[in-house]
């Protein structure tokens, strides 16, 4: 499977209100002021990077956490309308939760509300899949210059979100990832310097925490590597690939030409093509380009194929 758009269903289009920029059209056909507007909302362009960069044939780690509460017990809640303290209404929906503070360890549990010190984090981790997938590694990949700035004023409502909770020293590990996460995608979208900032402050406190945890080595190894870190890179990214994540061997090789280190790169591609010989071909047109044109960014040769053609 290559770097390609893919399947992006689990993206609910809810999410896409809540950017700001979102663009809204009227109904062509409604010929007289009584007719009614029908609003359309514009749909999301493909993601660029795979959603699931653990392994690309897997559905994408958001998607196989709503079928999990999906598939658990609901517990039915009653519960009063906040739009309307007078009526009540009923919780049967299983949401993602996850603790705020004093857990040092993933914890995710499906339920109808979040209880004390607990956060449904479903609708944010559907938000900051939808911005990974264009924004993981720099520069973004975007086509619409609107649906970026729709994603940007909503990452950092979302950042400045997770800021607050993870600000306490206790802060849970769940919480700091993902603001680690929203950190990065906030520098690589150009937000400003202070997420390049928070983004290595969250770092070390999750390193502290897990030394070993595969997907914060693999976003502080290429994020590292993508500021310039090339040399610091190296561990984390080395940590990720023996962790089995996939996305860490090209961001390995990513990493190896920023180094101007030609024979490194192809041998981790070799690497890459024994370990997903789904992905020989992937393998093959780098290689190619680290051989023959010697281009320097992977995710740039990914995006244009046919310039190693």
């Amino acid at each position: 499977m290559t770097i390609k758009p893919l399947a992006y269903a689990v993206i609910a289009a809810s999410l896409l209100t809540a950017c700001s920029t979102t663009s809204i059209k009227s109904n062509k056909s409604a010929t007289s002021n009584n007719d009614p507007i029908v609003y359309t909302e514009p749909d999301l362009s493909p993601p660029f990077y795979a959603l699931n960069p653990f392994n690309y044939n897997q559905p994408p780690v958001f998607e196989l956490e709503l079928k999990k509460a999906a598939a658990a017990p609901v517990t039915k809640l009653e519960v009063t309308d906040p739009n309307n303290p007078g009526q009540k209404i009923i919780l049967d929906t299983n949401k993602l939760i996850i603790p705020t503070i004093n857990s040092n360890n993933r914890t995710m549990k499906y339920a109808v509300l979040a209880g004390e010190n607990e956060i449904d984090i479903t609708s944010i981790d559907d938000f900051l899949q939808m911005v990974e997938g264009k924004a993981r590694h720099y520069p973004p990949q975007f086509t619409d210059r609107q649906e970026r700035k729709g994603l940007e004023s909503k990452l950092k409502e979302v950042s400045a979100q997770l800021d607050s909770l993870a600000a306490k020293e206790n802060a849970s590990f769940d919480i700091l990832i993902r603001a680690f996460k929203a950190s990065i995608l906030g520098r690589n979208l150009d937000l400003g310097s202070a997420y390049t900032t928070k983004s290595l402050t969250y770092a070390q406190r999750i390193l502290k925490i897990n030394k070993d945890d595969p997907e914060a080595n693999l976003w502080f190894g290429f994020s590292l590597s993508e500021g310039g870190g090339q040399k610091e890179a190296v561990p984390y990214l080395d940590k990720a690939i023996k962790a089995g994540v996939q996305e860490a061997y090209l961001s390995s090789t990513n990493n190896f030409i920023g180094m101007e280190q030609k024979k490194n790169a192809i041998q981790t591609l070799n690497n890459y093509k024994i370990k997903y010989p789904e992905e020989a071909e992937v393998a093959d047109r780098l290689i190619k380009e680290i051989q023959t044109q010697n281009r320097y960014n992977v995710w740039q040769v990914m995006k244009n194929p046919a310039l190693s053609k």
